[in-house]
């Protein structure tokens, strides 16, 4: 099964945030094979800005953490088509240009799942649902991928 990645479940890896939701992001992250996770490239710029906001880090410390994200998992360019498809999901369902861009990356790449706290827990479109892995019920899809 083909998993995208949303930038707070690499924030959480990174340990922005609880040591709880850095644990729980690990043993997901560590559950799935890397040749299936995908990283849409906004996840890295997003995840850029964080680390030297929020986590206070420098420019050269959050560029090497980025690139070690891109060298261990597929990165997947936003393409015209996405960014259709996201225009599509904001009219529809109102979500912000940059989280449907996300999940529309996910979708051309073929994910079944979109790992993020941010969007809709159980919201699927054009295939990919969105499941949130820090909330108490897990998703089935979630089930399936730990279980292997």
């Amino acid at each position: 099964m083909r998993v995208a990645l949303d930038t707070n479940v690499l924030a959480y890896a990174e340990g922005i945030g609880s040591e709880d939701k850095r644990d729980s992001t690990l043993k997901v992250l560590e559950a799935l094979d890397a040749s299936s996770m995908v990283l849409p490239a906004q996840v890295l710029g997003e995840l850029f800005r964080v680390l030297t906001g929020k986590a206070g880090r420098t420019a050269l410390e959050a560029r090497a953490a980025v690139l070690s994200w891109a060298d261990g998992y597929p990165v997947a360019e936003s393409t015209w088509s996405a960014f259709g498809a996201a225009f599509d999901l904001c009219a529809d369902h109102g979500l912000s240009v940059w989280d449907a861009l996300i999940l529309s990356v996910a979708a051309e790449q073929q994910c079944r799942v979109l790992l993020s706290e941010d969007l809709q827990h159980g919201f699927t479109s054009r295939g990919v649902t969105v499941v949130n892995p820090y909330v108490a019920s897990m998703h089935p899809l979630l089930e399936e991928i730990l279980a292997v």
